[in-house]
């Protein structure tokens, strides 16, 4: 699994919208946009409910983000 992907995903979950969580990770919206979907088709699942409000976590994401978060802080120690 890919860390810099993880934190993309913690950083959309968090802000609710790609453009907040793209600026947050300092890469294009389309670019960060690319990051999820491959996230996604990685393990198979779909994250994200998507609105014209954004996005909001399925329950197989709100599973995945515990995990990813502890994914996360592991690697920066």
């Amino acid at each position: 699994m890919d860390i810099k992907r993880l934190t993309h995903f913690i950083a959309l979950a968090e802000e609710g919208r790609f453009a907040a969580a793209a600026k947050r990770v300092h890469l294009s919206q389309a670019a960060f946009s690319r990051s999820i979907q491959a996230l996604e088709s990685r393990i198979g699942l779909r994250l994200f409910d998507r609105s014209s409000r954004g996005v909001e976590l399925t329950s197989a994401g709100r599973t995945v983000l515990q995990r990813a978060r502890s994914l996360v802080f592991d690697s920066d120690c």
